[in-house]
């Protein structure tokens, strides 16, 4: 281990923090500024620049003649989104999830990600296969724009003393909103989004850099590296723009840009390589065997978490980030070969697995109890 990989780690870390502190500072006074949500900022803007590592990361590799790294990068960079980065921010404060989002957004994420699965079954992701997903994030990121207009009849620049008592989310949001100066002028708010792309940018590959250099020294394939230390690494600015959105109260704004950024990493990070590689990416059989089917199942978990009670719970997040060191210290095994993997792939396929299956199983049929005993008085005389 070298002491430059280090200082290389340290310092990424710091560009980070500070980057994505500017970026929601930017992204945010943008969105009240034209009249949209924070949520379409997340879902468009946002998540495209903090997917700007992972697309660096995926073209390079590709033209470096290293598909494990480019495939394992976005797989690896999807499962962090959901499950951990997701999993933190609901730890420090829960998550509410917009029904636009769940009606909408997070099916397209889990449709991409099937039809991601599909496409990898040949062992290849051609030219073709690069059209089609790069089409499904346009179409995606137009539909947003267009119902995040529609969706937005007052401009959130408005002033506070103009919003009726309905007009808020609830009276701790308005009280939020009436203390805060007016947003920042356009070209101030685009000045902070582009300096806060440029530090994340910055600190992530200052980050991979010595994370792989060090990963690498230890004997550890490029597939292992691409899913675990890259896939952190490239996906650290979206979690220091989600956790500084939780802590800022844009909550929209940090769901949006985990979605919105799984959404971009299929469509535009691996579907842009395809079409610049002559041959397309190649997809390994461990890959299609395991981590992508685990990237799908990570989407489809996040369906009924946050259509039951349109929020994620603190405990959510605490299994979420649970369920990615099982997942990380499977992959870890697998790759050293270690003489515990036996008995912790049976701990996880006979007793974790289905324990959890069973808890998420009860607690959606509880929440769903809940929702229609709310309902059921309104329909009553």
């Amino acid at each position: 281990m070298d002491l430059l990989d280090v200082g290389r780690i340290v310092a990424g870390l710091a560009l980070l923090v500070l980057g994505g502190e500017l970026l929601v500072r930017g992204a945010s006074a943008l969105a009240r500024r034209v009249g949209i949500s924070s949520l379409v900022v997340g879902l468009t803007v946002v998540s495209a620049a903090t997917s700007a590592p992972e697309l660096a990361v995926t073209v390079g590799a590709v033209l470096r003649d290293e598909p494990g790294l480019a495939v394992g990068n976005v797989v690896g960079s999807n499962i962090v989104n959901v499950l951990l980065i997701l999993g933190l921010s609901a730890l420090v404060v829960p998550l509410a999830v917009k029904q636009r989002l769940v009606r909408f957004d997070l099916p397209w994420m889990v449709v991409l990600s099937i039809g991601l699965l599909l496409v990898s079954l040949d062992g290849r992701i051609g030219a073709v296969d690069g059209v089609v997903l790069l089409a499904a994030v346009v179409l995606h990121t137009v539909l947003t724009v267009v119902i995040g207009r529609r969706g937005a009849p007052v401009p959130a620049a408005a002033p506070s003393g103009d919003r009726g008592a309905g007009g808020g989310t609830g009276g701790a949001e308005d009280v939020r909103t009436e203390e805060e100066p007016p947003p920042a002028s356009v070209p101030r708010s685009v000045l902070l989004v582009v300096l806060g792309i440029a530090l994340l940018v910055a600190g992530a590959t200052l980050l991979v850099e010595g994370a792989v250099s060090i990963a690498t020294s230890l004997g550890v394939s490029s597939l292992v590296v691409g899913l675990t230390v890259v896939a952190v690494g490239t996906s650290l600015p979206e979690l220091a723009t989600s956790v500084i959105a939780v802590r800022r109260g844009e909550r929209d704004l940090a769901v949006g840009n985990v979605v919105g950024s799984n959404i971009f990493n299929i469509g535009v990070v691996l579907g842009l390589p395809a079409l610049i590689s002559p041959g397309g990416i190649p997809v390994s059989g461990a890959a299609v065997a395991l981590d992508i089917p685990v990237m799908l199942a990570a989407a489809v978990a996040l369906l009924p978490i946050a259509f039951t009670g349109f929020a994620v719970a603190r405990w959510e997040g605490a299994l979420f980030v649970a369920l990615y060191a099982a997942y990380t210290g499977y992959v870890v095994l697998a790759a050293t070969e270690h003489d515990a993997l036996e008995g912790f792939t049976w701990t996880m396929a006979w007793f974790v697995l289905p324990l959890v299956a069973l808890t998420l199983a009860v607690f959606t049929a509880y929440e769903i109890g809940l929702r229609r005993g709310r309902r059921d008085p309104l329909r009553s005389p």
